[in-house]
């Protein structure tokens, strides 16, 4: 029957319940996730991101993995053996080439291992020795990044929640640091650590396993690198404290260090994600070019910086010597710039769109 447009009487057919499809077409809910789910698949998305995280991890394993297989040590100069003189033959070796030793082994009919990359001027091969150049590179960059992450983070948070005097008095260490020439530091730095600290280190076995230049390097990143995550944090921190979750845990009564660490931080967790993934290839690039200069690693250890100044010496006659490094480091430190781009698009909240 038809209805009368004027009656006042109720439809009742309004009233039925919905069918399943009518819900799927009017009710379009997102599946639940969470802050880093959500990222990580924006992150996925991102396949020059994807490829230079699983770059990143193929040379990290690589690094970590190799030395417990290679039969050469990075120390080792093979032409030298105890009461017999020194087989030069090792000494410069190009590519798969093998010395006058390993050569009768050869046509003995034993096997031997190649050097793929040949050997150095004291007859070290080549390729263990890019390797451990390699895992010495990427500790450097990772743990400077962990100590520059801790103090900039602390300093920030205090800095941003304080506000005041103390948030004066940090802005201005900030602002005295950037003023300074980051290169003439660091040399400065890391040759009058290398004297002071020397004393120290050489009473210590684990210091002294790791090298003055290194512990010099490490409190180099720790006294100039962390202004630049400090202000990061301090600016975030700034915006979020005024947010009524702080008033409200204010009112209960929580103090300032509770209030920074379980509510502040973690809602910077997308800029502490990307700027710790993009001070890693700054703290490998400054590490290299400190080794180049010779306030790197302590030797025999290498690090690709090293490698690349030794390198110099022989240039004209073994010019790979000098691209291997050089194309490691490039390859590690694109890879790790474009992985960081990567995440501040996919973490980032201002660039979800």
């Amino acid at each position: 029957m038809k209805k009368n447009p004027l009656s006042l009487q109720v439809d009742l057919e309004d009233f039925l319940p919905a069918t399943e499809a009518e819900k799927e077409y009017m009710v379009q809910m997102r599946p639940s996730t969470t802050f880093f789910k959500d990222g990580m698949k924006r992150l996925l998305r991102n396949k020059v991101a994807t490829v230079s995280m699983i770059l990143i991890i193929v040379i990290t394993l690589a690094a970590i993995i190799i030395p417990f297989f290679w039969p050469y040590s990075y120390d080792t100069m093979l032409g030298v053996r105890p009461g017999k003189p020194v087989d030069a033959s090792y000494n410069n070796l190009a590519p798969f080439e093998y010395g006058k030793t390993e050569l009768k082994k050869i046509e003995a009919g034993e096997k031997v291992f190649p050097h793929v990359f040949g050997t150095d001027s004291a007859g070290r091969d080549y390729f263990i020795r890019v390797v451990y150049g390699t895992r010495v590179s990427l500790g450097v960059g990772f743990f400077a990044s962990l100590i520059v992450l801790v103090i900039g983070i602390t300093m920030g948070s205090i800095a941003g929640y304080c506000g005041g005097k103390i948030d004066m008095f940090i802005m201005r260490l900030v602002d005295i640091i950037y003023s300074l020439p980051d290169t003439l530091m660091i040399i400065l730095l890391a040759s009058v650590m290398k004297v002071v600290l020397g004393p120290v280190i050489e009473n210590n076995a684990v210091l002294n396993k790791l090298g003055s230049n290194m512990i010099s390097l490490f409190i180099v990143f720790a006294l100039l690198y962390w202004v630049s995550m400090a202000r990061q944090i301090r600016g975030q921190i700034l915006s979020l404290k005024e947010q009524e979750y702080v008033l409200a845990a204010r009112s209960t009564g929580a103090k300032a260090g509770w209030i920074i660490t379980k509510h502040l931080i973690p809602n910077c967790i997308s800029i502490i994600i990307i700027s710790t993934a993009l001070q890693i290839p700054s703290a490998i690039f400054t590490e290299s070019f400190l080794s180049y200069l010779g306030l790197g690693v302590n030797a025999p250890m290498p690090s690709l910086g090293s490698l690349a100044s030794e390198a110099l010496n022989g240039l004209s006659s073994y010019p790979y010597r000098m691209v291997i490094p050089a194309i490691t480091i490039s390859l590690i430190v694109l890879s790790l710039n474009l992985f960081g781009d990567g995440l501040r698009d996919a973490f980032d909240p201002k660039l979800k769109s």
